[in-house]
Parts: structure tokens; C-alpha cells; sequence
């Protein structure tokens, strides 16, 4: 077995997602048995100009469906950002994991040579092969965001350590 495009992220991404929405439970089970408005868990951030946890979940979720997608040369569906609670939070979660096992591994074949055009702001348009973008913006940006909402939660006193994150 070489290593592909598929094998370097789906796996991956499910098992951090999966392992993200298990420390969501942690979260809310803190939460509950320390009388904690699970909202101040929600809206935590490091500082004012940082997404909140919600939005790292989101971003985490939106960053690996899209590049995934894009990588299969396929459509990313689209998820409103109107989560509120933490099992909203989960339920995205969820549905991310279930868009990546439903491409088929054939979907990435040529991904590391493909050229694409990734939109990175209004006007900004930047080129990309599939490997490029997979290891220099999908795979830092999602680890980037999982760790961040981990951290948030860790730093709110949610009792999580390494391997609530690994797995």
C-alpha cells in the first residue's frame, strides 16, 4: 500500500473529529457537574480577536470537509453555522465524518498532482497541487483548529489531557 492523498487525511480526520466530539462530552459533563453554564465553555476564547470554541469546531469541520472535497474533485455540502449547543457541535461533527467516509478512496486518485484554485479571501485566489494544498493549508489548518478548541476547553478546566486529544 503507497501513501496517498486519501490515507494521509481521511484517516486522520475521522479519528480527530471523532475524538474532538468525545471531548465535546467531556466538556458538557464538566459543565453539568460544576454548575457551568455550558455557554461560557462555548464562547470561551485566548483573546478578543479569537474565534470562539464553537467557531474552531466549525472551522475544524469546514476545513477538512472542503478540502477533502476538493482534493476528490467532488462538492463539500454545506453546513450553516448556527450551532449553538454542544450537541449541535457533535451532531456537525458527525456529519463531517460521514461526507469523508463517503468518498470513495478512487475519488483521490492524481489528487497530489491536481491543480486547484483555492479562494483564501475576497480576491486572494491562490494556486495549489493537491499535495501542496493538502500538506501546507488543509492538514495544518484542521489540526490547527482541533488543538485550539482542545485548548480552549483545557484552559476553561475541562479535565482532558493528550490522549483525550490522540485518542
Amino acid at each position: 500500500m503507497s501513501f496517498t492523498i486519501y490515507s494521509a487525511l481521511i484517516p486522520m480526520a475521522k479519528h480527530l473529529l471523532n475524538n474532538q466530539s468525545k471531548i465535546l462530552s467531556k466538556a458538557s459533563n464538566y459543565a453539568a457537574e460544576n454548575s457551568i453554564d455550558p455557554n461560557s465553555l462555548l464562547n470561551a476564547r485566548f483573546a478578543p480577536d479569537m474565534f470562539p470554541l464553537t467557531r474552531q469546531v466549525q472551522m475544524a469541520t469546514d476545513t477538512v470537509k472542503k478540502g477533502a472535497a476538493r482534493l476528490a474533485a467532488i462538492e463539500a455540502p454545506v453546513f450553516e453555522d448556527v450551532e449553538a449547543t454542544i450537541p449541535e457541535l457533535q451532531e456537525r461533527i458527525a456529519k463531517t465524518v460521514a461526507f469523508l467516509e463517503s468518498i470513495p478512496e478512487s475519488a483521490f486518485e492524481g489528487a497530489e498532482t491536481r491543480a486547484l484554485k483555492i479562494p483564501l479571501g475576497p480576491g486572494l485566489l491562490v494556486d495549489f497541487t493537491g499535495q501542496n494544498y493538502l500538506t501546507q493549508w488543509v492538514l495544518p489548518n484542521f489540526i490547527f483548529h482541533t488543538t485550539t478548541a482542545y485548548d480552549l476547553l483545557r484552559h476553561q478546566g475541562v479535565t482532558l489531557g493528550k490522549r483525550d486529544f490522540l485518542g
